[in-house]
């Protein structure tokens, strides 16, 4: 963990501050018009600190994905600001959203998303190759060498296991160097084993390579292996964990449902 690093700004003020890789400001997402109005998100403003491992929790139904998916430009927030560095996702194009997400943002899906027809190298180069960049040798070796995938990558997906198809995303998320990586409930098909593989090679890629991790999980033993924890409930940031251990997330989180 980062006892002695600056935590992750929540004030306005503070989100251009060269210490924070993406950050909500004041952001809205509501679904659905009148009566059957869904409020997602009520009024977000949260900054997540640029080479720190950060987890976002909260009851089901608390806006946690909904959050991911506007900072990572996968979908529109009806008001307020999603920051990517100096870019305001919310001003811009569909065709510019598709290329920051290509060359700037790192994904990690519950489900995997790999291409069944292609091998395991050919996964994790393909972000590069959508962007017309050559992979760095140097970096590929030493992701699918830490990730165990050095005699794996002639392989396609169907030939993996759960676990080893996750480290193939994983590598694949962090081949391209992006500012950021959001990795949504990535353990959430994965046994225990496997599970703790992919999120110690999360950790591990915070503190050697610099990157910034944002994760959302339900589960208090996932979240552990972050910096810091942020709660979510009813559409609002309902406070935060530094240096987070399963006990201290257990206890918030059930502090969390008893508000309710």
């Amino acid at each position: 963990m980062h006892p002695h690093a600056a935590p992750a700004t929540t004030a306005p003020g503070g989100l251009d501050d060269g210490r924070t890789a993406v950050a909500a400001v004041d952001l809205v997402k509501v679904y659905g018009s009148g009566d059957t109005a869904v409020r997602a998100l009520d009024g977000v403003t949260v900054g997540f600190a640029r080479a720190h491992f950060t987890a976002i929790m909260g009851p089901s139904g608390s806006g946690k994905s909904t959050l991911m998916h506007c900072l990572a430009g996968l979908d529109t927030a009806t008001s307020g600001r999603a920051l990517l560095g100096g870019t305001d996702l919310t001003a811009q194009s569909d065709k510019v959203l598709t290329k920051v997400r290509r060359e700037r943002i790192g994904f990690v899906f519950q489900s995997f998303n790999l291409l069944p027809q292609l091998t395991a190298e050919q996964n994790i180069v393909l972000p590069l190759e959508l962007a017309g960049r050559r992979p760095e040798r140097g970096l590929l070796a030493h992701l699918t060498e830490s990730l165990g995938l050095t005699g794996r990558l002639g392989h396609r997906p169907g030939e993996l296991s759960g676990g080893q198809q996750q480290r193939v995303a994983v590598a694949r998320a962090l081949i391209s160097r992006p500012e950021v990586v959001f990795a949504d409930e990535p353990t959430g098909n994965l046994d225990s084993r496997s599970g703790a593989e992919v999120l110690s090679f999360l950790r591990n890629s915070v503190r050697e390579l610099g990157q910034t991790v944002v994760m959302v999980t339900h589960d208090p033993g996932a979240a552990a292996y972050a910096d810091r924890v942020v709660l979510l409930a009813d559409g609002r940031v309902a406070g935060s964990l530094d240096n987070p251990d399963h006990g201290s997330i257990a206890a918030a989180l059930q502090e969390l449902g008893s508000r309710r």
